[in-house]
């Protein structure tokens, strides 16, 4: 598989000289197969630069897209009325979020219509269809996804796509339990080659930010440890975050876990069989 992040930044997109490194589109990634098929996680600001590229390959007359949604919050949908497909008609866009097909349509019409938006979601050009996804694996072409609920504000959802040359876990917006490690998070990570956790926070600051939905980098080792997953990929950093303290997290997650590095925008990623 193939995998490029487009956005990494959580909560709301930011910009700077002190935030270019990592960037600051709020979350958008792809994964495409060998034979072709692309699953994109989230609809981040980031998703608008995906959607110009999209629509320049050879070929881009016959575009069928999977976003998968892990939830509803702005900053992971707030890329979708600029995503250049959405209004293209030889475009089929097929929505998986962990909730029932009419509730989909419902919160995306929300983010596009009324004072918000001049193009009601219904009226983009694009063939849409939303399928709920459940915990139970589903097939998109030759990828394999499966999803596990989070610890999230009124809930989220994080994927695991696989094929035969590997597997990543995309695992943010979620806040670790009183007691300690989510071991049902853990089970869901456990043999994934790459694992995407959240790190929105410095263990400092998640004192006062307990109940909050995100975690730390701290958090992100920990689990990784438990999984053991050969590589942890810190995401979801707070917009409060400039390139030089996402360094520092990123440095004191490798010295405790040498597979442990930082997302950026523009990381290519590969599996191999």
């Amino acid at each position: 598989m193939d995998i490029e992040f487009w956005g990494v930044r959580g909560t709301m997109p930011v910009s700077g000289k002190d935030r270019q490194k990592y960037g600051g589109a709020t979350p958008c990634a792809s994964v495409g197969s060998a034979a072709g098929d692309m699953v994109i996680v989230d609809a981040g600001t980031g998703i608008k630069r995906l959607g110009e590229g999209l629509m320049m390959r050879p070929g881009a007359g016959e575009l069928r897209l999977h976003i998968l949604l892990t939830h509803f919050h702005l900053d992971h949908i707030i890329g979708l009325p600029f995503f250049a497909p959405l209004y293209a008609a030889w475009a089929a866009i097929t929505f998986y979020p962990p909730l029932p097909p009419p509730d989909t349509e419902k919160q995306l019409r929300g983010l596009m219509s009324g004072r918000y938006f001049p193009v009601d979601f219904k009226e983009t050009a694009s063939t849409k269809t939303c399928v709920r996804v459940e915990q139970d694996p589903l097939t998109i072409g030759k990828l394999e996804i499966s999803g596990c609920p989070l610890n999230h504000p009124l809930g989220g959802f994080g994927y695991r796509i696989a094929d035969r040359s590997g597997s990543i876990v995309f695992a943010t917006d979620t806040e670790p339990p009183e007691a300690g490690l989510d071991e049902r998070l853990a089970s869901f990570v456990r043999g994934a080659d790459f694992f995407v956790c959240d790190a929105t926070f410095t263990p400092e600051e998640y004192k006062t930010r307990q109940g909050w939905g995100h975690s730390t980098w701290l958090d992100g080792v920990r689990l990784a440890r438990r999984a053991g997953v050969p590589n942890l990929l810190l995401s979801h950093f707070s917009p409060d975050h400039a390139d030089a303290q996402v360094d520092d997290m990123a440095r004191l997650a490798k010295r405790e876990f040498p597979g442990a590095r930082a997302a950026r925008e523009g990381l290519c990623l590969t599996t191999q069989s």
